[in-house]
């Protein structure tokens, strides 16, 4: 009888502090500006790069996705994501080997100024290829 008596005893503080336990308040975190696609295209030559520039105007992910390498579409070419410092691309996330559907994902703080490098990583561009990426950020 006494083990029933003390097993209650203890159940009672533990479920009074659970009825009394709250989540707190709700906070609301840090709105996340719409997304906005830009397609960026160009022409890749053998060894060389092309960079393009966008703005993140909230917090929020990147992606950035090639949808096509014309004539070769296996060819495995570079592109990465940075950040636009006025005169070049400081490159933060890297794929050398990026082919078609192959996507980067990439998450900003805020707002800046991104950017996007397309570049023959391998010296494997026979003469020229046409590219083309989507890029999604806030």
């Amino acid at each position: 009888m006494h083990s029933r008596v003390r097993t209650v005893l203890i159940l009672i503080p533990l479920l009074a502090m659970a009825a009394a336990c709250d989540n707190g308040p709700t906070t609301v975190p840090t709105p996340i500006g719409p997304t906005v696609t830009e397609t960026f295209s160009g022409t890749l030559t053998k060894n060389g790069g092309v960079t393009h520039q966008f703005t993140a105007t909230s917090r929020g992910s990147v992606t950035a996705t090639l949808t096509k390498v014309d004539p070769d579409s296996t060819l495995a070419i570079g592109m990465s994501l940075g950040t636009w410092n006025g005169t070049s691309c400081q490159t933060i996330l890297s794929n050398d080997a990026t082919t078609v559907g192959t996507v980067l994902l990439a998450t900003v703080s805020g707002v800046g100024n991104l950017c996007l490098r397309v570049y023959d990583a391998k010296g494997s561009v026979p003469a020229s290829e046409a590219y083309t990426v989507d890029v999604a950020h806030p």
